[in-house]
């Protein structure tokens, strides 16, 4: 991507995120329309997050429209409620972690749901401490209580993936608080549990805003490029509309392509429509620490290396049974033709 600045189980488990203001969730996309010439499409969100700007551009932007689709956007508000709605038509295609692609093959489902396009290439969530840190490391952890996500979701599961690959035992060097639900870290930490916290946006600058933390590290720059989450349809859905799959795909690539022309001031003046309760100023903030870490990815192809990764952060986790083939749940034919 080109860049101003750039540095170098089960279903029922939900990954992410709250990161974002839910101002625009569950409306539909600014480029719906009653034109009768366009296909309607319905959209499950996992979460509503400044983290997913390239999907936000595309609909504000009018991509969607150009490309001949009438945009319905719902927020599902977690991984297993997203899935739920795609395997029962609620949804036409989902975007969530492919983490939960995974666990709904394992477990039997006989139209399970595949990975067409990848958008984040990156974890969207920082460690904040209670105090600053000007030369943290991860074996700062050790000893303390950090605030974490459920088992099985992405968030927790890259976090053990970091301290693991920093010679760190999850279960016996720290204390990872997994009893507060995902929305309410932010709050329980300003009140004074747990040393650390693991936040997505905008909690993340809302607590540094208020005094209440400090962001002392990216698990996107220090878990690497991780698959983190995608746009994935029931089987039967992609073979009986492959031209809705193209065009949907073609749409991100062009929100993709604008992201990676544009400077975050300016990505954040085309999304903010979505995040009306977020200024600008701290909208451009958030998406600036997103854009500089190289968050999204320039294309939408989900390559077999980053499958083959992230089942290697679940059989970590423990939370994968058995190994799925990566043609299986994964393929690139429409962002592929989409990237040309």
């Amino acid at each position: 991507m080109k860049k101003i600045v750039k540095k170098a189980s089960a279903l029922l488990f939900a990954l992410v995120i709250f990161t974002g203001v839910l101002a625009g969730c569950g409306k539909s996309g600014s480029e719906s329309t009653s034109d009768n010439s366009l296909k309607p499409v319905t959209l499950n969100e996992v979460a509503h997050s400044i983290f997913y700007a390239p999907m936000y551009v595309a609909i504000e932007e009018g991509y969607f429209a150009e490309e001949g689709i009438d945009l319905t956007l719902v927020t599902g508000f977690g991984a297993d409620k997203t899935m739920t709605a795609v395997l029962t038509d609620e949804a036409d295609i989902g975007f969530m972690g492919s983490e939960a692609t995974i666990y709904t093959y394992t477990g039997g489902t006989q139209d399970y749901v595949v990975n067409f396009a990848q958008l984040t290439q990156r974890a969207g969530n920082f460690l904040v401490s209670r105090h600053p840190i000007d030369n943290f490391s991860w074996d700062m952890l050790k000893g303390t209580t950090v605030l974490g996500g459920r088992s099985g979701g992405m968030p927790e599961m890259v976090f053990e993936f970091i301290l693991e690959k920093n010679n760190i035992d999850p279960q016996t060097d720290l204390t990872i608080d997994q009893s507060i639900d995902f929305g309410s870290t932010a709050a329980a930490f300003s009140g004074g549990q747990g040393d650390f916290t693991v936040e997505f946006e905008p909690h993340a600058t809302s607590l540094e805003a208020k005094g209440d933390g400090y962001v002392v590290a990216s698990l996107g720059e220090d878990s690497g490029y991780v698959p983190y989450t995608a746009f994935s349809a029931k089987k039967s859905y992609i073979e009986a509309n492959p031209d809705v799959i193209q065009a949907f795909t073609n749409a991100l690539q062009k929100g993709m392509d604008y992201v990676s022309t544009h400077t975050p001031e300016e990505i954040a003046k085309v999304i903010q429509p979505q995040f009306e309760e977020t200024d600008l100023e701290t909208l451009t903030t958030i998406i600036t620490r997103y854009y500089e870490q190289d968050t999204w990815k320039d294309n939408l192809i989900f390559e077999e290396d980053a499958f083959t990764l992230l089942q290697n952060i679940l059989e970590q986790a423990g939370e994968l049974p058995e190994r799925v083939p990566y043609e299986n749940l994964v393929t690139t034919q429409f962002a592929k033709e989409a990237s040309k």
